[in-house]
Protein backbone atom coordinates (compact mmCIF):
# COMPACT_ATOMS: atom_id res chain seq x y z
CA UNK A 1 0.00 0.00 0.00
CA UNK A 2 1.16 3.54 -0.71
CA UNK A 3 1.90 6.11 1.98
CA UNK A 4 3.03 3.64 4.66
CA UNK A 5 6.64 4.73 5.20
CA UNK A 6 9.91 4.54 3.29
CA UNK A 7 10.44 0.88 4.14
CA UNK A 8 7.46 -0.10 2.01
CA UNK A 9 9.07 1.25 -1.13
CA UNK A 10 5.99 3.38 -1.68
CA UNK A 11 6.31 5.83 1.18
CA UNK A 12 6.95 9.54 1.59
CA UNK A 13 5.47 11.05 -1.59
CA UNK A 14 3.83 7.72 -2.52
CA UNK A 15 5.63 7.65 -5.91
CA UNK A 16 3.89 10.85 -7.00
CA UNK A 17 6.99 13.05 -6.94
CA UNK A 18 7.11 16.60 -5.58
CA UNK A 19 4.19 18.96 -6.09
CA UNK A 20 2.50 19.57 -9.37
CA UNK A 21 -0.96 18.80 -10.73
CA UNK A 22 -0.43 15.02 -10.77
CA UNK A 23 0.74 14.99 -7.14
CA UNK A 24 -2.54 16.39 -5.85
CA UNK A 25 -5.59 14.50 -4.70
CA UNK A 26 -7.84 13.98 -7.68
CA UNK A 27 -5.16 15.34 -9.98
CA UNK A 28 -4.23 13.96 -13.36
CA UNK A 29 -5.03 14.64 -16.98
CA UNK A 30 -7.70 13.14 -19.16
CA UNK A 31 -6.81 10.75 -22.00
CA UNK A 32 -5.83 12.68 -25.11
CA UNK A 33 -4.60 15.79 -23.24
CA UNK A 34 -1.25 16.99 -24.59
CA UNK A 35 -0.28 19.69 -22.12
CA UNK A 36 -2.26 22.46 -23.72
CA UNK A 37 -1.16 22.11 -27.33
CA UNK A 38 -3.78 21.21 -29.91
CA UNK A 39 -4.56 17.53 -29.36
CA UNK A 40 -4.15 14.94 -32.11
CA UNK A 41 -7.88 14.18 -32.33
CA UNK A 42 -8.48 17.87 -33.09
CA UNK A 43 -5.56 18.23 -35.53
CA UNK A 44 -6.69 15.28 -37.64
CA UNK A 45 -9.37 16.23 -40.22
CA UNK A 46 -12.78 14.60 -39.88
CA UNK A 47 -14.38 12.91 -42.87
CA UNK A 48 -17.59 11.02 -43.42
CA UNK A 49 -21.06 11.17 -41.93
CA UNK A 50 -22.99 9.20 -39.35
CA UNK A 51 -26.78 9.23 -39.21
CA UNK A 52 -26.89 7.60 -35.77
CA UNK A 53 -28.63 10.62 -34.26
CA UNK A 54 -31.46 10.25 -36.78
CA UNK A 55 -32.07 6.53 -36.20
CA UNK A 56 -35.44 5.41 -34.88
CA UNK A 57 -34.85 2.06 -33.15
CA UNK A 58 -37.98 0.06 -32.31
CA UNK A 59 -38.46 -1.96 -29.14
CA UNK A 60 -38.39 -5.69 -30.03
CA UNK A 61 -41.15 -8.03 -28.87
CA UNK A 62 -41.07 -11.76 -29.56
CA UNK A 63 -44.25 -13.73 -30.25
CA UNK A 64 -43.16 -16.35 -27.70
CA UNK A 65 -42.77 -13.79 -24.92
CA UNK A 66 -46.10 -12.17 -25.76
CA UNK A 67 -47.77 -15.59 -25.72
CA UNK A 68 -46.31 -16.39 -22.29
CA UNK A 69 -47.46 -13.07 -20.82
CA UNK A 70 -50.96 -13.56 -22.19
CA UNK A 71 -51.13 -17.06 -20.67
CA UNK A 72 -50.10 -15.56 -17.31
CA UNK A 73 -52.87 -12.93 -17.71
CA UNK A 74 -50.27 -10.16 -17.66
CA UNK A 75 -51.36 -8.89 -21.09
CA UNK A 76 -55.10 -8.61 -21.89
CA UNK A 77 -56.12 -11.11 -24.55
CA UNK A 78 -59.60 -9.75 -25.27
CA UNK A 79 -59.95 -7.09 -27.92
CA UNK A 80 -57.19 -5.35 -29.83
CA UNK A 81 -53.76 -5.37 -28.17
CA UNK A 82 -52.24 -1.92 -28.77
CA UNK A 83 -48.84 -0.40 -28.08
CA UNK A 84 -50.41 1.30 -25.06
CA UNK A 85 -51.31 -2.12 -23.61
CA UNK A 86 -47.77 -3.38 -24.19
CA UNK A 87 -46.29 -0.32 -22.50
CA UNK A 88 -48.72 -0.45 -19.58
CA UNK A 89 -48.01 -4.11 -18.82
CA UNK A 90 -44.22 -3.71 -19.15
CA UNK A 91 -43.76 -6.56 -21.63
CA UNK A 92 -41.44 -4.25 -23.60
CA UNK A 93 -38.90 -1.67 -22.46
CA UNK A 94 -39.20 2.09 -22.78
CA UNK A 95 -41.00 2.81 -26.04
CA UNK A 96 -39.41 5.75 -27.83
CA UNK A 97 -40.26 5.20 -31.49
CA UNK A 98 -42.49 2.11 -31.51
CA UNK A 99 -42.57 -1.69 -31.21
CA UNK A 100 -41.51 -4.36 -33.69
CA UNK A 101 -43.05 -7.84 -33.42
CA UNK A 102 -40.58 -10.67 -34.08
CA UNK A 103 -41.19 -14.36 -34.75
CA UNK A 104 -39.00 -15.96 -32.06
CA UNK A 105 -40.99 -18.55 -30.07
CA UNK A 106 -43.86 -18.64 -32.58
CA UNK A 107 -44.51 -22.32 -31.85
CA UNK A 108 -45.82 -21.31 -28.39
CA UNK A 109 -48.73 -19.36 -29.85
CA UNK A 110 -51.80 -21.61 -30.07
CA UNK A 111 -54.66 -19.11 -29.69
CA UNK A 112 -55.84 -16.12 -31.76
CA UNK A 113 -54.77 -12.58 -30.88
CA UNK A 114 -55.37 -9.25 -32.62
CA UNK A 115 -52.45 -6.86 -32.25
CA UNK A 116 -51.43 -3.43 -33.50
CA UNK A 117 -47.68 -2.63 -33.60
CA UNK A 118 -45.33 -0.34 -35.50
CA UNK A 119 -43.75 -3.11 -37.57
CA UNK A 120 -43.81 -6.92 -37.68
CA UNK A 121 -41.65 -9.59 -39.27
CA UNK A 122 -43.16 -11.87 -41.89
CA UNK A 123 -42.66 -14.89 -39.59
CA UNK A 124 -44.61 -13.17 -36.79
CA UNK A 125 -47.44 -12.19 -39.15
CA UNK A 126 -47.67 -15.73 -40.50
CA UNK A 127 -47.69 -17.32 -37.02
CA UNK A 128 -50.41 -15.01 -35.65
CA UNK A 129 -52.67 -15.36 -38.69
CA UNK A 130 -52.18 -19.12 -38.69
CA UNK A 131 -53.55 -19.15 -35.12
CA UNK A 132 -56.59 -17.16 -36.28
CA UNK A 133 -55.47 -13.68 -35.26
CA UNK A 134 -54.50 -10.51 -37.08
CA UNK A 135 -51.61 -8.03 -37.22
CA UNK A 136 -51.83 -4.36 -38.17
CA UNK A 137 -48.69 -2.25 -38.60
CA UNK A 138 -49.51 1.36 -37.72
CA UNK A 139 -47.24 4.40 -38.01
CA UNK A 140 -47.22 7.07 -35.31
CA UNK A 141 -44.81 10.00 -35.16
CA UNK A 142 -43.21 10.93 -31.83
CA UNK A 143 -45.98 13.32 -30.76
CA UNK A 144 -48.81 10.98 -31.73
CA UNK A 145 -47.07 8.05 -29.98
CA UNK A 146 -46.72 10.09 -26.80
CA UNK A 147 -50.40 11.03 -27.00
CA UNK A 148 -51.32 7.36 -27.55
CA UNK A 149 -49.31 6.19 -24.54
CA UNK A 150 -50.23 9.06 -22.18
CA UNK A 151 -53.42 10.75 -23.40
CA UNK A 152 -54.01 12.30 -19.97
CA UNK A 153 -51.15 14.75 -20.65
CA UNK A 154 -53.01 16.34 -23.57
CA UNK A 155 -56.04 18.61 -23.53
CA UNK A 156 -56.58 17.99 -27.24
CA UNK A 157 -55.19 14.77 -28.70
CA UNK A 158 -53.05 15.46 -31.80
CA UNK A 159 -53.68 13.52 -34.99
CA UNK A 160 -50.91 11.26 -36.21
CA UNK A 161 -48.85 12.47 -39.17
CA UNK A 162 -48.84 10.38 -42.33
CA UNK A 163 -45.73 8.26 -42.93
CA UNK A 164 -42.82 9.94 -44.70
CA UNK A 165 -42.49 9.16 -48.43
CA UNK A 166 -39.49 6.92 -47.72
CA UNK A 167 -41.51 4.55 -45.51
CA UNK A 168 -44.92 5.02 -47.12
CA UNK A 169 -44.57 1.80 -49.23
CA UNK A 170 -44.24 -0.22 -46.01
CA UNK A 171 -47.54 1.00 -44.56
CA UNK A 172 -49.44 0.67 -47.85
CA UNK A 173 -48.34 -2.95 -48.33
CA UNK A 174 -50.81 -5.79 -47.73
CA UNK A 175 -47.94 -8.26 -47.49
CA UNK A 176 -46.48 -6.31 -44.55
CA UNK A 177 -49.99 -5.63 -43.12
CA UNK A 178 -49.64 -1.84 -43.33
CA UNK A 179 -52.61 0.06 -41.92
CA UNK A 180 -53.02 2.12 -45.11
CA UNK A 181 -53.43 -0.97 -47.31
CA UNK A 182 -57.08 -1.24 -48.51
CA UNK A 183 -57.10 -4.99 -47.74
CA UNK A 184 -56.05 -4.36 -44.13
CA UNK A 185 -58.69 -1.66 -43.66
CA UNK A 186 -61.43 -3.92 -45.04
CA UNK A 187 -60.27 -6.83 -42.87
CA UNK A 188 -60.26 -4.68 -39.72
CA UNK A 189 -63.76 -3.34 -40.42
CA UNK A 190 -64.98 -6.88 -40.91
CA UNK A 191 -63.38 -8.01 -37.63
CA UNK A 192 -64.93 -5.04 -35.77
CA UNK A 193 -68.32 -5.84 -37.26
CA UNK A 194 -68.00 -9.45 -36.13
CA UNK A 195 -67.02 -8.28 -32.62
CA UNK A 196 -63.54 -9.81 -32.78
CA UNK A 197 -62.10 -6.60 -31.35
CA UNK A 198 -63.01 -3.01 -30.67
CA UNK A 199 -60.66 -0.08 -31.30
CA UNK A 200 -59.62 1.73 -28.13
Amino acid sequence: RVGRGRGSGRGKTSRRGHKGHKARSGGGVRPGFEGGQTAAYIRVPKRGFSNKRYQTPLEPLNVGKLSDWIKMNRVPRDGLITIKDLDKTGVVGKIKHGVKLLGTGLEQLDFPIHIEVTRASKAAIEAIEKAGGSVTCTYRNRLALKAHLKPEKFDILPRSARPKPKIMPYYTSWELRGYLAPEVQLRNRKLEAEGAFERK
